[in-house]
């Protein structure tokens, strides 16, 4: 009895919270992003490296996830005045937690960190983050946070669904800045999976290791984001956690959490060191490409822009100038991909212009969200009948190249697809943390860039045509029934050597199908 009216009073108490104005944050201090490079030395190193490029940036893609976590460990290690980091997910799990030792360390020494977090995917664990800002050199500040600060799925439900309008809206970015000098955007959050040295899941993805001009631009979107009313300082969201006290505690626990990593006879410690494409990109003696490009992000306050309530930039927008200008290829590589009437209408424009459009998507055996999938299962038909090649990866990949992943893990069959990139004609190349989803397009918050590079498309490209060979995907095809004389979706992929066709959609298990099924007859298109 006690907990029933304990679980009603939480009820009314947030019910009574939701109609405060979220907006209203404490006083915060204004600051912004570190702008003299070339008092460091990664500064004096990259600006040298850029100095004979007439104005352009270097670009360079790390598709391997261990090869991620590396460039991040080094970077925060050469750091010497900042670091600004921003994410929508950022884990305590074992990459986590060595992350945060080292950017501890950097603290330390001096460096001015600013750390800013989404709040929605946060788990148990997780919070520890917050307590980082009793450092003096640290600042970290949350966007959007929740007000019920556990992490019971059930009252965290009950609030967000109290506070849809509100906690439906989410930072989705990532971001990392050094010394104002060198940036690293793409696809991946701060946790195992993105770094794929969980056994368990691994999802492929992306970071741009990025120097030149545009850090400046990168820099400008951080600022933005970070003095935005949206972002709320950590004493404000949990002054317990974020006291000297808890950040004393957390030190000596996450000392002896990380010399365990390292002591582990299997860790993935003892052999990321050995990544030549990091070592090569930290002493400068690899050539990035160099192009043009644009930064390109939505505004903290998107949501108010789309009411019409305020100006200001929209990422899809440039997605949709890049689709329209495209001539003859687009492809996309999308996780989740719910492509609602503003997309439908745009692959009806580029069917009609005769532009050959291929899409790579998660597989429903692959996809971490069975929900995402259940809004893309409406689509699939309407896509394949604009003569789009849908390609879904598979959970099981048959060759490692491309994946990122490495072999061993390669034999779990526990892949997932998280990149995004949209390569236009192989001389354009869209990336960052934009799924072609609604979720992306109307209730997260996005970063990415345009790059002219026709090397870098051309690279990717052929990423592309390694995930979505027959061994790593199935190909999707409607197939007439000449009996009944109807259309039906069928999967085509090859297992041991032969082409194998499937009449069902392939999956882990009936659940995940039965599951699916009963998602997509519900109305949830304009949340996925």
């Amino acid at each position: 009895m006690f907990k029933k009216i304990a679980y009603l009073f939480f009820l009314a108490q947030i019910t009574a919270c939701s109609l405060l104005n979220v907006h209203q944050s404490p006083p915060k201090e204004y600051s912004t992003s570190f702008s003299h490079p070339e008092q460091t030395s990664l500064g004096r190193q990259y600006i040298k490296s850029a100095s004979s490029h007439d104005g352009l940036s270097g670009f360079y893609i790390l598709n391997n996830g261990v090869d991620g976590f590396y460039a991040r460990v080094s970077l925060i290690d050469k750091a010497e005045a900042s670091l600004d980091l921003q994410y929508y997910i950022f884990r305590q799990d074992d990459t986590g937690k060595l992350l945060t030792a080292h950017l501890l360390k950097a603290a330390d020494r001096g460096v001015k960190i600013r750390i800013l977090v989404d709040d929605a995917a946060t788990e148990n664990g997780d919070q520890q983050l917050l307590t980082l800002s009793a450092h003096p050199n640290i600042q970290v500040r949350v966007f959007n946070p929740l007000r019920y600060r556990g992490h019971g799925h059930l009252l965290r439900l009950v609030e967000m669904t109290l506070r849809k309008s509100t906690l439906d809206y989410r930072m989705h970015n990532k971001l990392f800045i050094v010394d104002g000098a060198v940036a690293l955007f793409g696809g991946r959050n701060i946790g195992d999976e993105y770094f794929q040295t969980d056994p368990e899941s691994q999802f492929g993805d992306d970071d741009v290791f990025t120097i030149g001009p545009v850090i400046q631009k990168l820099s400008q979107s951080f600022d933005e984001y970070w003095n935005s009313n949206m972002a709320i300082p950590a004493k404000a969201v949990d002054s317990v956690l974020s006291s000297i006290e808890s950040l004393e505690s957390f030190r000596t626990s996450l000392s002896k959490d990380c010399e365990a990593l390292e002591d582990e006879p299997a860790s993935f410690l003892k052999s990321i060191s050995a990544s030549n494409q990091v070592n090569n990109l930290m002493t400068a003696s690899v050539s990035p490409s160099w192009a043009n490009a644009e930064v390109i992000y939505d505004s903290p306050d998107k949501k108010e822009m789309e009411d019409d309530k305020m100006t200001g930039s929209l990422i899809y927008n440039s997605f949709a100038e890049l689709a329209k200008a495209t001539r003859s290829e687009l492809l996309i590589i999308t996780p989740f991909f719910v492509p609602g009437d503003d997309g439908m209408a745009l692959f009806k424009d580029m069917y009609e212009r005769n532009v050959e459009t291929k899409v790579l998507t998660n597989s429903l055996e692959s996809t971490p969200q069975l929900a995402a999938h259940s809004g893309y299962k409406h689509y699939r038909k309407e896509l394949l009948t604009l003569d789009i090649k849908l390609y879904e990866i598979r959970a099981s990949l048959g060759k490692a190249a491309g994946s990122g992943e490495s072999k061993k893990l390669l034999k779990l069959g526990n892949y997932g697809l998280h990149a995004k990139q949209y390569i236009s004609d192989r001389k354009k190349i869209l990336l960052g943390s934009m799924n072609l989803d609604q979720r992306s397009l109307h209730l997260n918050t996005e970063i990415g860039m345009v790059i002219n590079s026709p090397e870098l498309a051309k690279q990717e490209a052929e990423r592309f045509k390694r995930l979505t060979d027959p061994e790593n995907s199935y190909q999707v095809y409607l197939k007439n029934d000449p009996v009944t004389k109807q259309s039906a979706l069928v999967w085509i992929t090859k297992e041991n050597g032969k082409l194998v066709e499937y009449g069902d959609e392939p999956s882990k298990n009936l659940s995940e199908r039965l599951k699916t099924d009963l998602m997509s007859l519900l109305p949830l298109d304009d949340e996925l």
